[in-house]
């Protein structure tokens, strides 16, 4: 690393170009299939309405979308997501790589205001912190430039400015938090009380007390002390030798290893995924095997190995070093953020989300409170037998084990966790209880399976559940993994 340009982190480029445009294609697979029934012309939350309000002046929106200017449209929606898919698998292949900086650039804005599109008109079903973060992460992922040059050395730092506020911002605000996190035990209950366990999630929450308190000892240490190492590689400037590299290397494997362990023991959408991706901006590789070829075709060699030097071109200096100049200034709110007594968590404080504050489970729930969905073909309701509607990762049968979903995003069933956190209702749920009055198939195509094979219910009703998971006697003796008790009915039968 010298004042002007990164050689050594060339694979770190290749890392976070690949894999940030990998997690815009997850992205926009999974609007591709949830859009519409959510948000679409016919969805839970429609976005024209959305939009009709801020035309009339009754809303404000604060950031840009595309639908401002062009009139939504479901098709619209599937075109913008298409190209969203194209356009990230060509950045996976590092196809735009290939050529001039500025050519990747183009690609990496056009995925950051397209997706940015979607997020602005998404509503509560879009309000996730890791939202916010792809569209940094992508936005930054511009000026990472191509295989003719090295990366910028601006542009390096500032994904580890972004991977700091990642995880220390997570870090203060556990710290300022529940108090679970400060006496440890906040792992006692969080593998169980998750939004949407995984596989192994039961296995860890059957892990001895001590196990759990070593973990919320260990994500403070990575989360709390290990984000300032990031920055060690800098002193390379200045001081000779690998030392300051393998700092922050060190630091850098850390965050990754920790984000591993939260990967196989939940599904937190691409949240970890990407922590993990930027993570690897810290991660330099000092000799360039001469064996990689990504790029076969012979007249991008010259390029290729140019790249292992120190030239940046001028133009390209000058677009990094002005989106440095940027992030400076507006990067103001989110640092006094980090140290404020009344933290924000995942706040955006402009309108193109840059420079946000992060954020996550700064209190973990001690019970898991599950709204459970029924309906029957019955014409009594008080006589009726109900039928659970099965979700795809929520808890619901008890013998199922988890499944693991993410990096995809499962909307609805997150949105399903927070039902019981709330004082009331959210509207979206009342409409989603209609939407299965009506048997609505795009709706159902949002579940597990549909317990009427497409006939309409003649009630619909939901009741909240405790649920647990089963002791090792009780999975032994039942096979089940889930135990649960029923509390109360939540919405009383909704008939057509």
């Amino acid at each position: 690393m010298d004042g002007f340009a990164a050689p050594d982190f060339w694979f770190a480029r290749e890392v976070l170009q690949r894999g940030i445009a990998a997690l815009y294609l997850v992205a926009f697979v999974s609007t591709l299939n949830q859009f519409r029934p959510l948000l679409g012309e016919r969805g839970l939350l429609p976005a024209p309405e959305l939009l009709a309000w801020v035309a009339a002046g009754k809303h404000r929106m604060r950031r840009p979308t595309l639908f401002r200017v062009i009139r939504y449209t479901d098709r619209r929606l599937i075109a913008l997501c298409w190209t969203g898919i194209v356009l990230s698998a060509v950045l996976v292949a590092g196809i735009p790589q290939l050529g001039p900086p500025w050519v990747p650039m183009i690609a990496f804005l056009l995925l950051w205001l397209g997706y940015m599109s979607i997020v602005t008109i998404g509503q509560t079903f879009y309000s996730f912190g890791w939202e916010m973060l792809l569209l940094e992460a992508g936005f930054l992922a511009a000026f990472l430039g191509s295989r003719d040059q090295p990366p910028a050395t601006v542009v390096i730092v500032l994904f580890w400015w972004l991977v700091f506020r990642l995880e220390f911002g997570a870090g203060m605000i556990k710290i300022r938090g529940g108090r679970e996190w400060r006496d440890l035990t906040a792992l006692t209950f969080h593998h169980e009380t998750q939004p949407m366990p995984g596989p192994l999630s039961r296995q860890a929450h059957l892990l001895p007390r001590w196990f759990h308190k070593g973990e919320v000892i260990g994500n403070h240490f990575a989360q709390l002390v290990v984000p300032f190492f990031l920055f060690a590689s800098i002193l390379s400037l200045w001081v000779p030798g690998p030392v300051p590299l393998v700092v922050g290397a060190v630091a850098a494997a850390i965050v990754i290893a920790t984000q591993c362990w939260l990967v196989i023991t939940g599904n937190f959408a691409w949240l970890n995924w990407a922590t993990i991706v930027l993570a690897f901006s810290a991660i330099p590789v000092v000799e360039r095997p001469s064996s990689l070829r990504l790029a076969s075709l012979a007249q991008y060699d010259a390029r290729f190995a140019r790249s292992g030097t120190g030239e940046v071109d001028l133009y390209w200096l000058v677009i990094t070093s002005a989106v440095g100049l940027l992030y400076v200034v507006i990067s103001r709110p989110a640092l006094l953020n980090l140290f404020a007594r009344r933290q924000m968590m995942n706040a955006s404080f402009n309108p193109w989300q840059l420079a946000n504050a992060y954020g996550a489970f700064g209190t973990v729930t001690k019970q898991r409170i599950e709204i459970v969905v029924e309906g029957t073909l019955d014409e009594d309701p008080d006589a009726a037998e109900w039928v659970e509607y099965a979700f795809k990762g929520k808890p619901g049968e008890l013998g199922r084990v988890p499944r693991q979903f993410a990096p995809y995003h499962l909307r609805l069933d997150w949105l399903m966790w927070f039902l019981p956190l709330g004082y009331s209702l959210d509207d979206w749920f009342l409409v989603f209880l209609v939407r299965l009055l009506e048997a609505d198939a795009p709706t159902l195509r949002l579940l597990a399976a549909d317990p009427f094979d497409g006939r309409t219910p003649r009630w619909v009703r939901a009741v909240s559940y405790r649920y647990r998971f089963s002791s090792r006697a009780e999975h032994r003796e039942t096979g089940e993994v889930w135990v649960r008790d029923r509390r109360r009915v939540v919405v009383h039968p909704i008939g057509r």
